[in-house]
Protein backbone atom coordinates (compact mmCIF):
# COMPACT_ATOMS: atom_id res chain seq x y z
CA UNK A 1 0.00 0.00 0.00
CA UNK A 2 1.94 3.42 -1.28
CA UNK A 3 1.93 6.06 1.74
CA UNK A 4 0.43 8.75 -1.40
CA UNK A 5 -3.00 7.21 -1.36
CA UNK A 6 -5.65 9.74 -2.33
CA UNK A 7 -7.74 11.02 0.55
CA UNK A 8 -11.13 8.69 1.83
CA UNK A 9 -14.80 9.86 1.88
CA UNK A 10 -17.58 8.44 3.04
CA UNK A 11 -21.10 8.94 0.92
CA UNK A 12 -24.47 9.76 2.23
CA UNK A 13 -25.15 6.33 3.78
CA UNK A 14 -21.71 6.32 5.51
CA UNK A 15 -19.79 3.67 2.97
CA UNK A 16 -16.25 4.57 1.75
CA UNK A 17 -16.25 5.60 -1.82
CA UNK A 18 -14.52 3.25 -3.79
CA UNK A 19 -10.69 3.53 -3.18
CA UNK A 20 -7.67 1.86 -4.00
CA UNK A 21 -7.25 -0.40 -1.14
CA UNK A 22 -11.14 -0.41 0.02
CA UNK A 23 -13.28 -3.35 0.62
CA UNK A 24 -17.01 -3.36 1.49
CA UNK A 25 -18.50 -6.48 3.09
CA UNK A 26 -21.68 -5.67 4.78
CA UNK A 27 -21.67 -7.43 7.69
CA UNK A 28 -25.21 -9.23 9.00
CA UNK A 29 -24.08 -7.78 12.86
CA UNK A 30 -25.62 -4.43 12.52
CA UNK A 31 -28.67 -2.16 13.64
CA UNK A 32 -30.15 1.44 13.67
CA UNK A 33 -28.73 3.97 16.05
CA UNK A 34 -31.08 5.71 18.15
CA UNK A 35 -33.05 8.08 16.37
CA UNK A 36 -31.51 11.64 16.13
CA UNK A 37 -27.85 10.42 17.75
CA UNK A 38 -25.32 11.33 16.41
CA UNK A 39 -21.71 9.65 16.20
CA UNK A 40 -19.33 11.85 18.40
CA UNK A 41 -16.74 9.09 19.71
CA UNK A 42 -14.41 6.89 17.52
CA UNK A 43 -12.80 3.82 19.48
CA UNK A 44 -9.85 2.08 18.73
CA UNK A 45 -9.67 -1.48 18.69
CA UNK A 46 -7.17 -4.43 18.13
CA UNK A 47 -7.67 -7.74 16.68
CA UNK A 48 -6.04 -11.11 15.52
CA UNK A 49 -7.32 -14.35 14.78
CA UNK A 50 -5.94 -16.91 15.65
CA UNK A 51 -4.45 -14.41 18.91
CA UNK A 52 -0.82 -13.39 17.49
CA UNK A 53 -1.91 -14.09 13.16
CA UNK A 54 -1.96 -11.78 10.39
CA UNK A 55 -3.16 -11.79 7.14
CA UNK A 56 -5.97 -15.03 7.40
CA UNK A 57 -9.53 -14.49 6.40
CA UNK A 58 -10.58 -15.27 9.47
CA UNK A 59 -11.89 -11.61 11.14
CA UNK A 60 -13.92 -11.20 7.87
CA UNK A 61 -15.55 -14.89 8.40
CA UNK A 62 -16.42 -13.51 12.34
CA UNK A 63 -17.72 -10.48 11.23
CA UNK A 64 -19.74 -11.98 8.75
CA UNK A 65 -20.61 -14.99 10.79
CA UNK A 66 -19.06 -17.80 8.52
CA UNK A 67 -16.19 -19.21 10.55
CA UNK A 68 -15.14 -22.10 10.59
CA UNK A 69 -15.16 -23.29 14.42
CA UNK A 70 -13.05 -26.13 13.40
CA UNK A 71 -10.25 -24.19 11.71
CA UNK A 72 -8.31 -23.45 14.77
CA UNK A 73 -8.76 -25.00 18.31
CA UNK A 74 -9.01 -21.54 19.67
CA UNK A 75 -11.84 -20.55 17.66
CA UNK A 76 -14.07 -22.67 19.94
CA UNK A 77 -14.65 -19.55 22.33
CA UNK A 78 -16.26 -17.46 19.74
CA UNK A 79 -18.72 -20.10 19.01
CA UNK A 80 -22.30 -18.10 18.57
CA UNK A 81 -20.50 -14.19 19.10
CA UNK A 82 -22.12 -11.78 17.10
CA UNK A 83 -20.39 -8.85 16.49
CA UNK A 84 -18.65 -6.48 14.18
CA UNK A 85 -16.86 -3.28 13.58
CA UNK A 86 -17.32 -0.38 10.64
CA UNK A 87 -13.42 -0.76 9.45
CA UNK A 88 -10.72 -3.27 9.69
CA UNK A 89 -7.47 -1.92 8.80
CA UNK A 90 -4.83 -4.96 7.99
CA UNK A 91 -1.26 -4.63 8.73
CA UNK A 92 -0.63 -3.48 5.02
CA UNK A 93 -3.12 -1.15 5.12
CA UNK A 94 -6.04 -2.54 3.13
CA UNK A 95 -9.44 -1.64 4.80
CA UNK A 96 -12.16 -3.72 4.71
CA UNK A 97 -15.84 -1.65 5.63
CA UNK A 98 -18.11 -3.99 7.39
CA UNK A 99 -21.15 -1.56 8.70
CA UNK A 100 -21.84 1.82 7.20
CA UNK A 101 -20.72 4.98 9.23
CA UNK A 102 -24.68 5.49 9.78
CA UNK A 103 -25.24 2.05 11.45
CA UNK A 104 -24.69 0.67 14.53
CA UNK A 105 -21.54 -1.74 14.57
CA UNK A 106 -21.70 -4.58 17.25
CA UNK A 107 -18.25 -3.11 18.21
CA UNK A 108 -17.87 -1.90 22.00
CA UNK A 109 -20.51 -4.14 24.12
CA UNK A 110 -20.61 -2.91 27.60
CA UNK A 111 -18.90 0.23 27.46
CA UNK A 112 -19.36 3.65 28.70
CA UNK A 113 -17.64 7.16 27.87
CA UNK A 114 -17.97 10.81 29.86
CA UNK A 115 -20.98 8.97 31.82
CA UNK A 116 -22.82 7.76 29.04
CA UNK A 117 -23.65 4.37 28.65
CA UNK A 118 -24.03 1.52 25.45
CA UNK A 119 -20.92 3.23 23.29
CA UNK A 120 -22.47 1.12 20.40
CA UNK A 121 -25.04 3.87 19.88
CA UNK A 122 -22.82 6.81 19.60
CA UNK A 123 -19.79 5.81 17.80
CA UNK A 124 -17.51 4.35 15.21
CA UNK A 125 -15.74 1.23 15.76
CA UNK A 126 -12.01 0.68 14.26
CA UNK A 127 -10.06 -2.51 14.27
CA UNK A 128 -6.53 -2.69 13.66
CA UNK A 129 -4.68 -5.87 13.19
CA UNK A 130 -2.35 -6.19 15.61
CA UNK A 131 -2.44 -7.63 19.51
CA UNK A 132 -1.08 -5.89 22.76
CA UNK A 133 2.47 -7.05 21.90
CA UNK A 134 3.74 -5.27 19.25
CA UNK A 135 3.55 -2.53 17.57
CA UNK A 136 0.95 -1.03 15.01
CA UNK A 137 2.51 -0.99 11.20
CA UNK A 138 3.65 2.86 9.75
CA UNK A 139 1.36 2.04 7.26
CA UNK A 140 -1.72 1.51 9.43
CA UNK A 141 -1.27 4.78 11.01
CA UNK A 142 -1.75 6.36 7.27
CA UNK A 143 -4.57 4.58 6.73
CA UNK A 144 -6.46 5.17 10.60
CA UNK A 145 -5.63 8.99 9.78
CA UNK A 146 -7.12 9.03 6.17
CA UNK A 147 -10.17 7.52 7.95
CA UNK A 148 -10.35 9.70 11.05
CA UNK A 149 -9.97 12.45 8.31
CA UNK A 150 -13.33 10.77 6.05
CA UNK A 151 -15.63 10.55 9.57
CA UNK A 152 -14.61 14.18 10.97
CA UNK A 153 -15.90 15.12 8.03
CA UNK A 154 -18.99 13.49 7.72
CA UNK A 155 -19.80 12.79 11.65
CA UNK A 156 -19.45 15.52 14.65
CA UNK A 157 -16.69 13.12 16.23
CA UNK A 158 -15.04 15.19 19.61
CA UNK A 159 -12.92 12.12 21.12
CA UNK A 160 -10.92 9.67 20.09
CA UNK A 161 -10.65 6.48 23.10
CA UNK A 162 -9.15 2.78 23.34
CA UNK A 163 -11.44 0.00 23.62
CA UNK A 164 -9.59 -0.52 26.97
CA UNK A 165 -10.59 3.11 28.36
CA UNK A 166 -14.97 2.66 27.52
CA UNK A 167 -14.25 -0.94 29.14
CA UNK A 168 -11.92 -1.03 31.62
CA UNK A 169 -11.34 -4.24 33.07
CA UNK A 170 -13.01 -6.09 30.78
CA UNK A 171 -10.76 -4.55 27.34
CA UNK A 172 -6.84 -4.44 27.05
CA UNK A 173 -7.04 -3.15 23.60
CA UNK A 174 -5.88 -1.32 21.41
CA UNK A 175 -3.02 -2.09 24.16
CA UNK A 176 0.35 -0.19 25.17
CA UNK A 177 2.07 -0.28 21.74
CA UNK A 178 -0.85 1.73 20.19
CA UNK A 179 1.00 5.67 19.67
CA UNK A 180 -1.67 8.13 21.36
CA UNK A 181 0.95 10.80 20.63
CA UNK A 182 1.66 9.81 17.08
CA UNK A 183 -2.63 9.60 16.41
CA UNK A 184 -2.66 13.07 17.89
CA UNK A 185 -0.12 14.73 15.69
CA UNK A 186 -1.13 13.28 12.14
CA UNK A 187 -4.84 13.40 13.21
CA UNK A 188 -4.62 16.81 14.17
CA UNK A 189 -6.60 15.41 17.42
CA UNK A 190 -6.13 18.19 20.16
CA UNK A 191 -4.34 16.50 22.85
CA UNK A 192 -7.39 17.04 25.23
CA UNK A 193 -9.84 14.43 22.82
CA UNK A 194 -7.72 11.34 23.66
CA UNK A 195 -6.90 9.67 26.62
CA UNK A 196 -4.80 10.53 29.40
Amino acid sequence: MSQCTPPLSLDADGWLTPAPGVTRLPSPNVDTRPEGEAVSLLVIHNISLPPGEFGGPYIADLFLNRLDLNAHPWFARLEGLRVSAHFFVRRDGQIVQFVASTQRAWHAGVSQHAGRERCNDFSVGIELEGTDTEPFTDVQYTRLAQLDAALRARHPIVAVRGHEHIAPGRKTDPGPHFDWTRMAHECAWPRDALPD
